[in-house]
């Protein structure tokens, strides 16, 4: 026979009616008989009017005497609120409120599971002991075993003559034994005492006292340390140090000792500001290089910040700044990579409504290592409006901006800018084509402060109009290739711009350059960024794309295919030179993305001068993926007549590259990229890691080759005086649920690189 007791935790008098007494039982027990039920919980759903105070006790056979002790055996299941033991015996003194249990014991509550030899609790303090327990803790990884374990009052965990791991039960690969643990519940940290670190079974290490997270909480502690060696920095080891400072600001320090050069540490403020901003404080400081000639000091100091107001109000701001040129290509920065030349300081506000919007920023760009320095916008203020359908289907648009450009030398022109772009179109949509029509009008008013020797006018005033004709076609059909059917689509797309000339030798170039000439780009309505050189136009663009789609509508292919024919040719060029003669078409520009054959694909670009049969540019790649942890990409791209920072000479880049991750096994990967200069018949960058990561521990090696970019500066004037090539073993070990969450994965390795990985394009619809 199954009984239920259901017992009020505090003084254990009001019991809820009960039906039948035990055959033993001297004074009734008032209890409640139900049939046999697989599961105490599911029992417990089906009763109502019971606080979680309320205990309830289920059991096969009991013995009990009321205001004395029970006896259950048998199955027994003690459930109190979200706590749930299960024995094969317990004993539940009534007058001194203790509950002992013991055989197949399990103990649970929301935050841990224990199995045991022995339990005893106490129900008025809610606090237990259980001894030879193995516990783990729910969410997470961690298990291990006590000699003692006690649950306190507060839900807290202390053990004794305790160990833990995150590794899967039988394996450890590391075990962490310590004389007492403490478990904050609420923290979610653990305290360690006398800790002796074992890997593979063999002690490595003794901690005296340690702190570990038993959840993502965070916690101010040592993070794990970094090691590796390279010809730029020789041995470099990095212990980083997490100071949680707030639940709104925390601190990471890492102090870097590098045997070539000196102490180096890096600090990095994060903090928000209410519900909806952020920001980052970064600095970053090496006295006394001792790599270089006199010993410099170097440092890096950074801000950002972003975020919302209010619903209308937006902020950002960012600022970096070096101490030289090379800073990034010699020392490992948390802000930049080497790759990264040129320094964004920006600050702007915004405000937002539905059919307008306002701003105002400021902004400085500083170029690593080159001469000319680039205007300051001081300030910026921007005004658009916008209404869709305003009158008979037309849209309306206003963008004006007014602009100050400084500049820092005081020998170069500085000007005020005012620009207004009203506009109207007509766009008509439909599910075979569209057409849109625009007609624009670009006023501009510049005012000059001219330096000495410049051409440039006081004042000028500019007025271009604009139209622009854009529509496109959809065509489609099915078809057959390769004895798989298809749908084919037919996209002809074609654009007429019309642009007005006026002379623009009088006005100085502040912000503008020359945009990529890409397929997308032949569809662009100027020629340059900025306002300081609006080209004109008398032009058609055709262009062309068509896609296959398989019976799953998913994309197996995309080419396109465009150019555009000048019918005057434009005189207008972003130097302070106007040009007679021009092309009378612009380069072919293609593009395709395809899935050759099952886990193939290939993807390029070109641009072909036609008048003069040479290749401006071209890329391609082809990806082997049979699925997301296994790639194999080969890669070869072509830019001709491009600017060498070093030399200040024009160079031809023609470049094969070849990248591969690859898992040995589930736990083990590969990855490697290999980088070769076809001109120069060198290779350029030699990537080569391998990671092992399992559920417990990571480790990762890497050893690098690459070329380095030098740059002159008052601390390094010769170019020649630096490495050419740099070279570097990295390891990375971290072990989880000590502290560390393993590298960032495979993806993180691709990256490594001077060149990123470009994922393969899966095409969809």
């Amino acid at each position: 026979m199954q009984i239920r007791y259901f017992l009020a935790l505090s003084l254990l008098p009001n019991l809820v009616s009960a039906q039948e007494p035990s055959e033993t039982e001297t004074v009734q027990l008032q209890c409640v008989i139900q049939p046999p039920v697989s599961s105490s919980v599911d029992d417990r759903q089906q009763l109502t009017n019971l606080s979680p105070e309320d205990i309830v006790i289920i059991s096969d056979r009991s013995e009990a005497a009321m205001g004395d002790k029970a006896h259950f055996s048998g199955n027994v299941s003690f459930s109190q609120g979200s706590r749930h033991i299960s024995a094969d015996e317990a004993v539940l003194d009534q007058r001194n409120e203790k509950l002992d249990a013991n055989g197949n014991l399990i103990f649970s509550d929301e935050l841990f599971t224990v199995t045991a030899d022995s339990l005893n609790a106490q129900m008025v303090t809610n606090s237990a002991t259980l001894k030879g327990a193995k516990y783990w803790l729910h969410g997470q990884q961690i298990h291990g075993d006590a000699e003692q374990l006690n649950i306190t009052e507060q839900n807290n965990l202390e053990l004794t003559n305790t160990n833990f791991t995150t590794c899967p039960v039988g394996d450890e690969s590391w075990l962490l034994e310590a004389k007492e643990i403490r478990i904050d519940s609420t923290e979610e940290w653990g305290e360690i005492w006398e800790a002796k670190m074992r890997i593979g079974g063999v002690p490595v290490m003794y901690i005296p006292y340690m702190t570990v997270p038993v959840s993502d909480k965070r916690k101010s502690g040592f993070l794990f340390p970094d090691f590796s060696t390279s010809t730029t920095n020789g041995v470099e080891v990095s212990t980083p140090y997490y100071w949680n400072i707030s639940p709104e600001f925390d601190l990471t320090f890492t102090p870097t000792y590098m045997s070539a050069r000196g102490f180096y540490s890096k600090t990095e403020f994060r903090y928000l500001a209410g519900e909806n901003q952020d920001g980052q404080l970064n600095f970053e400081y090496l006295a006394n290089d001792d790599k270089l000639d006199n010993s410099p000091d170097r440092y890096l100091y950074h801000w950002r910040h972003q975020g919302a107001i209010n619903d209308n109000w937006r902020v950002q701001a960012n600022f970096t700044d070096v101490s030289d040129n090379n800073y990034f290509n010699d020392l490992n920065s948390d802000v930049n990579r080497s790759t990264d030349n040129q320094l964004s300081r920006v600050g702007e506000i915004s405000y937002f409504e539905r059919d307008w919007d306002f701003g105002m920023k400021v902004q400085d760009i500083k170029v690593l290592g080159e001469d000319e320095v680039p205007y300051q916008v001081m300030p910026q203020l921007n005004f658009n409006y916008q209404t869709n359908d305003f009158w008979n289907s037309l849209d309306f648009k206003f963008n004006s901006e007014l602009t100050n450009f400084q500049h820092k030398e005081n020998e170069y022109s500085t000007a005020t800018r005012f620009h207004m772009e009203p506009s109207i179109s007509l766009p008509i949509q439909g599910p075979a084509g569209s057409l849109t029509s625009e007609v624009k009008l670009m006023q501009t008013q510049y005012w000059q402060d001219i330096a000495d020797d410049s051409d440039l006018d006081d004042s000028v005033s500019r007025t271009i109009p604009q139209v622009r004709v854009h529509g496109q076609v959809n065509f489609e059909r099915q078809t057959q290739m390769f004895e798989m059917d298809y749908k084919q689509t037919l996209e002809p797309q074609f654009q007429y711009l019309y642009v007005g000339y006026e002379n623009q030798d009088g006005i100085g170039i502040y912000d503008s350059a020359q945009l990529q000439e890409d397929y997308f780009g032949l569809f662009r309505d100027r020629r340059y960024s900025g306002l300081d050189r609006i080209a004109d136009a008398n032009q058609m663009t055709l262009g062309l794309t068509t896609r296959l789609f398989d019976d799953a509508n998913i994309e197996k292919l995309k080419f396109s295919l465009g150019q555009i024919i000048f019918f005057q040719d434009s005189k207008i060029n972003y130097t302070d030179e106007n040009i007679e003669a021009a092309p009378s078409t612009s380069v072919l520009a293609a593009e395709l993305d395809a899935n050759l054959y099952n886990d193939w694909f290939v993807s390029g670009a070109v641009q072909f001068d036609t008048e003069n049969g040479d290749t401006k540019k071209s890329e391609m790649t082809l990806d082997f993926r049979p699925s997301n942890d296994k790639l194999l990409q080969f890669s070869y791209r072509y830019v001709p007549d491009l600017l060498n920072t070093n030399t200040n000479d024009r160079v031809n880049i023609s470049q094969l590259g070849m990248r591969t991750t690859w898992p040995i096994n589930d736990d083990f990967y590969f990855v490697g990229n290999f980088y070769y200069d076809l001109n120069e018949s060198r290779s350029i960058e030699t990537y080569t890691g391998v990671q092992y990561e399992s559920c417990c521990w990571a480790m990762r090696l890497s050893y690098h080759y690459r070329i380095k970019t030098n740059y002159d500066d008052d601390l390094n004037p010769s170019v020649d005086a630096r490495e050419e090539f740099e070279s570097g073993v990295y390891l990375n070990f971290i072990i989880k649920g000590l502290g560390g969450s393993g590298p960032l994965g495979v993806e993180d390795m691709l990256n490594e690189g001077l060149f990123n990985y470009r994922k393969p394009l899966y095409l969809r619809n």
